[in-house]
């Protein structure tokens, strides 16, 4: 890749990240028929520990992270018990619930909520593209919800609905705390899942997922923990730092929907309903309202 302008590396690590991310509703829909929540989230969590801590062992890293977890212990266990731990578990539970092509679908609106939750907490302001863009996201949702009959308001299933917004909320604070995270950004991430593992595991022993494991749905838990957790983390950040134009690589973010629909016909055998289509078409339109608006901005 020596040969390529920065920006063609960029666009390429960017597509890298965005194909990992676009199969990951299909590995949590057939792992999860096989593991709790709980027991996919120890798996892919202990596998994506594993993996970041080998990175920076091999960036020569280990001795600052030795030093940063010293330092830092108390916002590591703080970042780590929103995410992943208390992040994914609500995600997995709406994902156990609902099929996989509507928990993923109602989860993009999170950038809605990250707008609306900077107000009262960095200061910022609303604008009208942001009104605009959350009467998209949040009618697609309810078109999702419903699976098309808005008019009688019967929820598919309102607890499942209920746990992915709920998750969307949760990811919109962390990223709004992480504003203020002083620790590098790859460290920051490593100790958060190492403060996780042990919250993980004294939940799944309280709640008896400590046993009865089903080794089918391991090798989907090492999938999600290896490229959902970590190597697009790192892809993505590459393409962040290579770019010159981050709204054109942000912009790679609204293939992964659509790509995901097709893994999970082809792949996990989960017939496409047209009301998630229409709803993640408003989902999607509403985002792209947003993403131009922000472009446009001075």
């Amino acid at each position: 890749m020596k040969n390529l302008s920065n920006n063609t590396q960029a666009m390429l690590f960017g597509l890298g990240a965005v194909l990992l991310w676009s199969t990951v509703a299909t590995a949590f829909s057939i792992s999860l028929k096989y593991l709790s929540p709980t027991q996919l989230l120890i798996v892919a969590n202990l596998v994506s520990l594993l993996f970041l801590v080998s990175l920076i062992l091999f960036k020569g890293e280990f001795t600052q992270l030795i030093t940063i977890a010293k330092q830092s212990w108390k916002s590591s266990l703080f970042f780590g018990a929103i995410n992943p731990f208390i992040y994914y578990l609500i995600l997995l539970q709406a994902y156990n619930i609902l099929p996989a092509q509507e928990a993923q679908a109602i989860n993009y609106t999170w950038a809605i909520v990250l707008s609306f939750m900077a107000v009262p907490i960095l200061k910022q302001r609303l604008k009208v593209a942001d009104y605009i863009a959350a009467g998209a996201c949040y009618f697609g949702v309810l078109y999702i919800s419903t699976r098309g009959q808005i008019s009688t308001l019967e929820f598919s299933n309102i607890l499942g609905v209920a746990f992915a917004l709920l998750s969307t909320v949760i990811w919109a604070c962390y990223w709004l705390f992480n504003t203020k995270d002083k620790r590098p950004s790859l460290i920051g991430l490593t100790l958060n899942f190492a403060f996780a593992l042990p919250l993980i595991l004294i939940y799944a022993g309280l709640t008896g997922e400590l046993t009865h494991w089903d080794t089918r749905g391991v090798v989907g838990a090492i999938y999600i923990g290896l490229f959902e957790m970590g190597l697009s983390f790192i892809l993505w950040n590459k393409a962040m730092k290579l770019t010159s134009n981050t709204s054109q690589i942000a912009n790679l973010i609204f293939l992964a929907p659509l790509l995901s629909m097709i893994w999970l016909s082809q792949i996990a055998n989960e017939p496409i309903l047209s009301s998630t289509l229409v709803g993640l078409a408003c989902i999607l339109s509403g985002l792209f309202i947003q993403n131009w608006a922000k472009r446009k901005a001075p």
